[in-house]
């Protein structure tokens, strides 16, 4: 009986600890601020790839947190415990292809206020998915190139 209480004790000691960690985890990047809510969605097909009469499905995007930092933005999957950005994006690097709404499955996998910037990231399609606010800022950030450095911003 008691070795059954001392191995529940240590199972919930262990979630209690993995919840304080994630929670410093996002704290900790936070921290240095510029940071927004931001889904991303890598390799992304293009429209002529679908097949026809499909639109965007919500498959492939997944929650994070990014992070401006000088000339590139940090990307963080939110529900991870890695101290370092899962992706990066240069400011350099990035061009703005379009902007829409979310349609059919994508609804139910973003949140409801998001906001769809599809994205060519050095040759890989890309696509965030974050509020009118954080698009605001974001494009804002893109157009604030220092001079000489070529920013497409559709």
């Amino acid at each position: 009986m008691s070795l059954a209480l001392l191995v529940s004790a240590l199972v919930v000691a262990l979630v209690v600890i993995g919840l304080f960690v994630f929670g410093l985890r996002r704290r900790l990047i936070q921290r240095s601020g510029g940071t927004f809510d931001c889904s991303l969605r890598w390799q992304v097909p293009e429209p002529a790839e679908l097949p026809p009469g499909t639109g965007p499905s919500g498959k492939g995007w997944v929650y994070g947190v990014a992070r401006y930092g000088g000339d590139r933005v940090a990307w963080f999957r939110i529900f991870s415990y890695a101290p370092r950005p899962r992706r990066t994006l240069e400011r350099s690097g990035i061009e703005v292809l379009a902007r829409r709404m979310p349609e059919g499955e994508e609804e139910l996998a973003l949140l409801s206020d998001s906001v769809v910037l599809g994205c060519l990231h050095h040759g890989h399609h890309v696509e965030l998915a974050m509020s009118e606010d954080a698009l605001t800022g974001f494009l804002a950030w893109l157009e604030a190139a220092p001079p000489g450095q070529r920013v497409n911003v559709a």
